[in-house]
């Protein structure tokens, strides 16, 4: 499970969604227990904070595109 956050510069957050959700994840508006990793573009916010208070993974907008590129090529591969 994914959460998107703050301002993403290099693609739209529906298109993130949809890379995402391609590789078989799920995106939701708020960060929980459940949640996996969040995506933190520029002034991710309260979300950031909270991500880090429970421990998850957060990926800038650079190590999501690299994470996908990654998983695009063991699914393709």
């Amino acid at each position: 499970v994914f959460v998107l956050t703050g301002t993403l510069t290099g693609l739209t957050r529906e298109a993130a969604r949809r890379e995402i959700e391609a590789l078989g994840g799920k995106v939701t508006g708020s960060i929980s227990k459940k949640t996996d990793c969040l995506i933190a573009g520029a002034k991710a916010g309260s979300k950031l904070v909270k991500a880090e208070q429970l421990g998850l993974e957060v990926l800038d907008e650079a190590g999501f595109v690299t994470r996908l590129a990654e998983n695009k090529a063991v699914t393709d591969g």
